[in-house]
């Protein structure tokens, strides 16, 4: 295969995998990583820097629309960013040791579990009642605008979700995904934050941590141009897309469908990881 074939088809790939990542709300990365890897044949660790790259281009763009939305709670974006920052670090340096096949492996896991988490049931109720001191000390607690309607929503749970998203970090460093899944489950049942607020928080912070993890595998020599390159403009056109047809399409088939093309392909990741063929 010509470079240029290769890149065409890494460039349709890319497309494809941020049009179902925006779709869906789970990232472009989740389909990116096994593409390369179960198609490609690329090494798993070059596919991850890739894959964090896209990240970092597709958080920015989308990140900006939302805050001048106003959904975005910008105040705990900034606060859980340290909680991922700090365990996205310690996981790309233990994504540099650890054997490619049990990073296959814990990929293929993360991946089942953000298919569940996919057609989980979502927080869409703001919570009023809550009186979390340390939400009210930090200043937390907001609102977000509803078909003209303005929203307040208090939090709760602020030590539980700074942990959780530690946890996301970490994921997050070791297999390249922004870890949409867990971020979404520390805001959305844990500090009890309205899902639309949750998700675009999320989305606001996932640049951050995939920057703060790019950075050890650009140190190791896992990012390549050839590959980056046209993966970001993939991600970058397909997420596009995705965010206009968002609006006019029925999403509750379209999630199943992926969840369970999500599974499939998490089953395929653990096989390969088990058998020791990445």
């Amino acid at each position: 295969m010509s470079i240029l074939v290769f890149t065409l088809i890494l460039l349709l790939g890319a497309f494809a995998a941020g049009l179902l990542g925006s779709l869906t709300g789970l990232g472009g990365g989740v389909v990116l990583i096994p593409l390369l890897t179960l198609i490609f044949h690329v090494d798993i660790r070059y596919a991850i820097g890739a894959s964090l790259v896209a990240s970092i281009a597709n958080s920015s763009g989308a990140a900006a629309a939302y805050i001048k939305e106003g959904i975005t709670n910008v105040r705990i974006g900034m606060f859980l960013e340290i909680a991922t920052t700090t365990g996205a670090i310690a996981g790309a340096v233990l994504a540099v040791y650890t054997p490619t096949h049990l990073v296959a492996i814990i990929f293929g896991v993360v991946l089942l579990f953000s298919a569940a988490m996919t057609v989980r049931k979502k927080n869409e109720h703001a919570d009023t009642q809550s009186d979390n001191k340390l939400a009210k000390l930090m200043r937390l607690n907001s609102s977000y605008p509803v078909k003209g309607e303005i929203i307040e929503y208090k939090v709760k749970g602020v030590p539980g979700g700074y942990l959780l998203m530690t946890l996301a970090g970490v994921v997050s460093g070791l297999l390249g995904i922004g870890s949409g899944a867990l971020k979404v489950l520390a805001m959305d049942n844990v500090m009890r934050i309205p899902f639309k607020v949750s998700t675009t928080t999320s989305n606001f912070m996932i640049g951050v941590t995939a920057a703060a993890s790019a950075v050890v595998y650009l140190q190791r020599g896992y990012i390549d141009p050839g590959i980056a390159m046209p993966v970001v403009l993939g991600v970058l056109g397909g997420a596009f897309v995705g965010s206009k047809l968002l609006v006019k399409i029925n999403t509750k088939w379209l999630r199943l469908i992926f969840s369970i093309v999500i599974s499939a392909l998490a089953i395929e990741m653990i096989y390969n990881g088990l058998m020791r063929n990445l």
